[in-house]
């Protein structure tokens, strides 16, 4: 089967193991912000550069962002997650976590850091888990500030080709905190994990 095609099977599968991947880090986002989190269907498809920005259904055109990018590899299957934060609930966040906002430039980048290492971190460990490999992680950093979706992907879309990619968008309730967590795996990595999700599948 050629990479550039995902049956319904294994889009099937590899849904079902991002829910468990994606619930561990909502819970411990959960936890550290003290909150409800909102946690959709994920979108697993194979895309072009050009349809990232498209994807990403619940990021407002005319709104900024900021990403975070950490790249990770392991059993041949690599990667990169990326972390997209709308800016507009820095500030939320901040009050959420009782943060000094006299430096916002500083605090900005904290919460975005912080927040990228909990939810990749912890949704790469669920993720290997269930695959029975290990990641190494990458030093995370960061793809755009302030800019809006259409140029972040389009100054970084060098980077991918058509790729599997996961889309998760997580929202906290009773807020206008929202972000979306993206999985990119390098083309090399999509029949490896076929052959995991075959393995799951017996």
């Amino acid at each position: 089967m050629s990479t550039t095609e995902l049956s319904e099977e294994y889009r099937d599968c590899f849904q079902e193991i991002t829910n468990v991947a994606m619930g561990q880090a909502a819970d411990k986002l959960a936890r550290f912000l003290d909150v409800f989190i909102i946690l959709p269907v994920p979108n697993v498809n194979m895309l072009e550069p050009s349809e990232l920005a498209m994807a990403l259904g619940a990021v407002n055109r005319s709104e900024s962002v900021s990403a975070v990018c950490q790249g990770f590899i392991g059993s041949g299957i690599a990667g990169e997650a990326m972390l997209i934060f709308n800016d507009s609930t820095f500030q939320e966040i901040a009050q959420l976590i009782k943060a000094d906002t006299d430096d916002s430039n500083k605090l900005e980048l904290e919460i975005l850091m912080d927040t990228a290492n909990l939810l990749i971190g912890t949704f790469l460990t669920g993720l290997a888990e269930q695959l029975e490999v290990r990641f190494s992680l990458g030093q995370p950093s960061v793809l755009g500030r302030h800019v809006n979706i259409e140029d972040l992907i389009k100054i970084n879309e060098h980077r991918w080709k058509q790729t599997l990619t996961i889309e998760i968008n997580y929202k906290i309730e009773g807020s206008n905190i929202s972000c979306d967590l993206l999985i990119l795996f390098t083309d090399d990595s999509v029949n490896i994990l076929k052959q995991k999700a075959d393995y799951l599948l017996e």
